[in-house]
């Protein structure tokens, strides 16, 4: 049985990564923090067919221990400050988890044993302002902000070990990849949300920042299929993650509230809060070295990936607002 370590598996990508895993008859063992509150919402279906050790990306020791006492076959890692507004307030939180954690990680494999295979999840965010379009694996780099800063290190640190000390390590170029379990912070899902709630009468409008930048966005199990897909390869080689396809902020809302027979005009403001100090205005990735190379294709387009979050946030918010107005029938009883 094969064995595979997943930081950050309590995130996004990280519970379809194990799933992933599971289905493919891995040993799956998730690094996760200690905290007051427990996190384990996207991987509690799950739970009986996992390993769950605590460890962190702060703490090497930690990561060493569990990797001397599982000795896994390969290494993902999926952890970090991901979300790019919140760099702008916590930059230096972000480069010692995005960026040195990177290295602690590659250090701890290094210490225990080389010849475990490390994937580092790499982001668009690090072409920032964009040289070329679309953006392949040899466009040059202009990261705009903290988060994408500190991936570029990420990324580059995993290239320096993988040449100096001959390890199989590899990063996947990401670009935006979404489901029904992103995070509530990040627009999609801000977006669809608030579809939902505008639907079923919980609220009538929200704010946003700049809708109008544009991006490549897919589908977040296709995503780690290819993460997957890297790590089998003789060699380890960098990729870029993409669809090929680039749509705005505004396309998505406009697609969201139209699945529910809505104009997203009516339910969405904007407020300079959500503005960035440095924004980061057109995203498009090229595929076609992994299509070419490992055979990947995404399986879902961006209509159908607006209606799938929207039908799961649907569903998501019915239950709240019956459990709320279960809970207030209680209060008044």
């Amino acid at each position: 049985m094969p064995c595979a370590v997943i930081t950050g598996i309590t995130g996004q990508d990280g519970s379809y990564m194990a799933e992933f895993l599971l289905e493919k008859g891995y040993k799956v063992v998730g690094v996760v923090r200690r905290t007051s509150t427990e996190n384990n919402g996207r991987i509690a279906h799950l739970q009986d067919d996992l390993v769950l050790e605590p460890g962190d990306l702060h703490d090497q020791f930690s990561l060493i221990d569990i990797l001397q006492r599982h000795r896994p076959d390969e290494v993902y890692n999926l952890a970090a400050q991901s979300f790019v507004a919140a760099s702008w307030r916590q930059p230096v939180l972000t480069g010692e988890v995005t960026a040195l954690g990177v290295t602690r990680m590659l250090e701890a494999i290094r210490a225990v044993d080389p010849a475990i295979k490390f994937y580092q999840a790499s982001s668009s965010e690090m072409f920032g302002m964009v040289q070329e379009w679309p953006q392949r694996e040899s466009t040059p780099f202009y990261p705009r902000s903290p988060y994408g800063v500190a991936k570029l290190y990420g990324h580059w640190i995993t290239i320096n070990y993988r040449e100096s000390y001959r390890m199989f390590a590899c990063s996947g170029i990401c670009f935006n990849h979404e489901s029904p379990r992103r995070g509530l912070e990040f627009v999609t899902r801000k977006l669809s949300y608030l579809a939902a709630r505008v639907h079923h009468g919980a609220v009538q409008s929200a704010p946003f920042g700049d809708l109008t930048t544009t991006r490549d966005w897919g589908y977040a199990p296709d995503y780690v299929r290819g993460m997957w897909m890297m790590m089998q390869r003789d060699e380890p080689r960098d990729y870029v993650l993409a669809t090929g396809e680039t749509h705005s902020g505004l396309e998505f809302a406009d697609l969201a509230f139209g699945h529910l027979g809505r104009n997203a005009s009516d339910h969405i403001t904007t407020s300079e809060d959500f503005l960035r100090p440095a924004e980061v205005v057109h995203l498009i990735g090229d595929p076609s070295a992994i299509r070419e190379d490992l055979g990947w294709e995404p399986s879902v387009t961006f209509e159908e990936l607006v209606r799938i979050m929207v039908d799961a946030d649907l569903d998501l918010v019915a239950d709240e607002l019956a459990h709320a107005e279960l809970a207030a029938g209680r209060r008044s009883g």
